[in-house]
């Protein structure tokens, strides 16, 4: 199931005996383990009725212990297993979970374990087991996947992010200016818990049922603003290196390393490319707007000049750069300034491929081969 699902499911009350929250992104897999610990004990005492492990500080029988216990004054238990990988690392080890287990339990995997636990559940608990990583063959993830109690809470794709974005906006009762979603998973994605952070900001900067629109985000995300990001593909387009420099020395900030500026430059690039491919698959200039993603008039006809000027092959050359260009910024010790420089000359120079990116390296050095 989803993490949504999990929320909803928790909510109503509807809870399983037993659930398996895993994948790589945390807010995601928090927010399910509030939820289900929520309508585990809201109608008895927590202090009685919770317990809380962490795999590889306690053996697993003392968590299928504890999930066998009986409530106290309430009508359930809530157990939660955190760091549940850690078994497979000491496996992976060749260490035993604990001292404390037994030897014929040590034989046995604490999966296997709480697998024939998951088999017979007990109702009155709420057992809730969390990894970061779990191996889809061990037999509590194979049972989990089949009898519907594992909640895959997975890293979320560039097309994806957007549209969570704009549910935790509206959810939040703001209006959203609609390429908003878009520019803030550029910004500052895509880690979630970074995104949520950003979406918080916002809306206190916009105030109960207020609008998130571009200014918002350039007043309380980071300091670049949609036209110094334009100008810059107008400076490119137009092979004019120097008012790029110049442009690049107004919109940078040493303290964030140049990386907001180059996720909005991104952005832009990107709508210009499928705004051209549109426009080249036959759609009107507001259809291609549409699909690009711009949905204000003035956006629009500044994607329909710059296509005039600009060629698609070229669009598509300046999308290599700019990510080899985030690479750098995030893995080299070159100074982001220079990185950046480096980015502007590339993209000025007008060829197919730079001779770094023909030898697989970065702006910065770094392998991409």
């Amino acid at each position: 199931m989803t993490p949504s699902e999990a929320v909803q499911q928790a909510r109503k009350g509807q809870l399983l005996p037993v659930y398996v929250v895993a994948g790589e992104e945390r807010l995601l897999r928090d927010e399910v383990v509030d939820a289900l610990r929520t309508a585990s004990l809201g109608g008895g005492v927590a202090a009685f009725n919770e317990d809380k492990f962490t795999a590889g500080e306690v053996d697993v029988d003392a968590v299928i212990a504890a999930a066998r216990t009986v409530p106290m004054m309430a009508p359930r238990r809530f157990v939660l297993l955190r760091g549940a990988e850690r078994w497979d690392d000491a496996a992976s080890a060749g260490r035993a979970p604990s001292g404390r287990a037994s030897a014929a339990n040590q034989a046995t995997s604490p999966f296997d374990r709480l697998a024939e636990y998951a088999a017979a559940p007990i109702d009155s608990t709420c057992l809730v087991i969390v990894a970061g990583k779990l191996d889809g063959r061990r037999k509590l993830a194979l049972a989990a996947r089949k009898q519907g109690f594992l909640v895959a809470c997975d890293a979320l794709d560039g097309r994806e992010l957007p549209g969570w974005i704009a549910k935790r906006l509206t959810a939040k009762g703001h209006r959203t200016q609609e390429d908003v979603p878009e520019l803030l998973a550029a910004l500052v994605g895509p880690e979630l818990s970074s995104v949520d952070d950003a979406i918080e900001r916002l809306s206190l900067y916009a105030g109960a049922g207020g609008l998130v629109d571009e200014a918002a985000v350039g007043a309380c995300i980071a300091r670049v603003r949609t036209t110094d990001t334009w100008a810059l593909v107008d400076a490119v387009g137009a092979r004019d290196l120097g008012r790029a420099m110049r442009t690049l020395a107004d919109a940078y900030d040493p303290r964030e390393r140049g990386l907001p500026l180059l996720g909005a430059l991104a952005w832009s690039v990107r709508q210009l490319a499928r705004y051209q491919s549109a426009v080249e698959s036959g759609a009107s200039a507001e259809e291609a707007a549409r699909q690009a993603g711009a949905f204000q008039p003035q956006r629009a006809r500044e994607l329909a000049a710059k296509s005039r000027t600009i060629r698609l092959k070229e669009v598509e050359r300046w999308m290599l750069v700019l990510a080899e260009t985030d690479l750098a910024l995030k893995s080299s010790r070159r100074a982001a300034d220079a990185i950046l420089e480096e980015m502007l000359t590339r993209l000025c120079r007008g060829k197919a491929k730079s001779s770094q990116a023909s030898r697989g390296e970065s702006p910065g050095g770094v392998d991409l081969t």
